[in-house]
């Protein structure tokens, strides 16, 4: 049985970080790339970054570049997704979802070929 659990979301102030953590059980971890997405209820949901399955090819949305980095340990099945200068607008239930390929497709942001997610935890980001 394949699981995905995030953990590490909770409350923070702007301009702070926070590190979400992702690991994975019943998969071949490094036959698939990685991604974590995030949805607010009143928005649709956003592809915030990729990684293929080595690590070496990594994507990320606009609107984190340069805050985000995603990053994965292929011995222990785990992908890391550290946020720096987290703003308002980075508040939502954030998932970790395991690709059908080892690669991130040009379209890996629409979450189409992502055939295993998690259950999401949530990140605040309020004064």
């Amino acid at each position: 049985q394949v699981e995905v659990v995030e953990s590490g979301g909770g409350s923070v102030q702007p301009g702070t970080s926070l590190t979400l953590s992702c690991i994975t059980s019943g998969l071949s971890f490094d036959d698939h790339a990685m991604g974590w997405f995030r949805q607010d209820p009143e928005k649709q949901r956003e592809g915030v970054a990729c990684i293929n399955w080595s690590g070496q090819r990594i994507a990320y949305a606009d609107s984190v570049k340069g805050r985000f980095t995603i990053s994965r340990d292929n011995a222990k099945s785990t992908v890391t997704l550290q946020m720096n200068s987290l703003k308002p607008a980075d508040t939502a239930m954030y998932y970790c979802a395991a690709a059908r390929y080892e690669d991130c497709s040009g379209s890996w942001f629409r979450g189409y070929n992502f055939g295993r997610w998690g259950q999401g935890t949530r990140v605040t980001v309020s004064s």
